[in-house]
């Protein structure tokens, strides 16, 4: 299949933009390694900040609709009650371990994204809905914990998302330990860790919450 010129260029941005991260990743390298002129990537994406963002949702936009189909199922399925936080938790990481699956290279650049500090600019610009859906959920599963309180827990969250995603084991190495977890297997030890944390209550005296029931059997991957 022959591609377009602006697929072309969206395939090279990804792949410059990973490999060297955002800043130090020009225009001008973009167009020559594809092969194309200036003017069709003035053409279709305007500028540099636009082909990052077209390059990050054309990726990104079937994962959040994959969580919020995935949470939309746990809400139905809990009735007049809420779905417990490991549902939730399910539903916004189980999608993204399925995506790193398919296309390793873009998680390696969502972890350039989140380490050159630009993820602030696109959660602004593009995920504020998906984040107050999530954030509704949360306070649901979790009516005790303070509003501003579950915002922390969810960033502490996405870092620990975001590090398993581009990260090797290099734990496992050090203590010469094979790691041979699979996707599925690390995205259900990540949800019930952090089930915990989103759990617990403060004060070194104060218990956590009830666990509720583990992450569904059935592996919640993008088609």
């Amino acid at each position: 299949m022959t591609l377009t010129t602006k697929d072309k260029i969206l395939d090279t941005a990804e792949r410059l933009f990973a490999e060297q991260g955002y800043d130090a990743t020009s225009l001008r390298q973009i167009i020559a390694a594809a092969a194309v002129n200036l003017a069709a990537v003035h053409y279709h994406f305007h500028s540099k900040e636009e082909l990052l963002d077209a390059v990050i949702l054309r990726k990104v936009t079937p994962v959040n609709e994959e969580r919020t189909a995935l949470l939309d199922r746990f809400e139905r399925e809990a009735g007049d009650s809420a779905p417990p936080v490991e549902q939730v938790l399910e539903a916004f990481i189980a999608p993204t371990f399925g995506a790193r699956e398919r296309s390793p290279q873009f998680v390696k650049l969502m972890g350039r994204v989140h380490a050159e500090g630009i993820m602030l600019r696109l959660m602004t610009e593009h995920f504020q809905p998906l984040l107050r859906r999530f954030l509704d959920a949360f306070q649901r599963a979790l009516p005790d914990v303070d509003r501003e309180e579950l915002l922390w827990r969810i960033h502490f969250m996405v870092g620990a998302m975001a590090h398993t995603l581009r990260s090797r084991p290099e734990i496992h190495q050090a203590a010469g330990v094979k790691a041979n977890f699979g996707a599925d297997q690390i995205s259900r030890s990540l949800i019930d860790f952090l089930a915990a944390g989103f759990r617990v209550s403060w004060g070194a005296t104060s218990a956590p919450a009830p666990a509720g029931p583990s992450p569904s059997k059935t592996p919640a991957v993008l088609p």
